[in-house]
């Protein structure tokens, strides 16, 4: 499943990416294989998404939500 399926509250752990240069951006950020990451909540228009991970909440654009599988 990918990170920008879930629902706000709905939490995952990050497995994997789809993306390899995306996945080297998002890895700086902090959203690292095994970490639990908590969909927050989404912008009025559905974009970008507040995610929590490793502590501290990080806002995303779909698109790159969307590259990171969770389990």
């Amino acid at each position: 499943m990918k990170l920008s399926q879930l629902n706000p509250g709905e939490q995952g752990t990050i497995v994997a990416f789809t993306d390899l240069e995306m996945s080297v951006k998002l890895m700086e950020m902090g959203c690292l294989p095994g970490e639990v990451v908590e969909v927050e909540r989404f912008a009025p228009l559905g974009d970008p998404i507040a995610i929590r991970v490793a502590g501290y909440q990080l806002c995303l654009r779909k698109n790159e939500a969307a590259v990171i599988i969770i389990q």
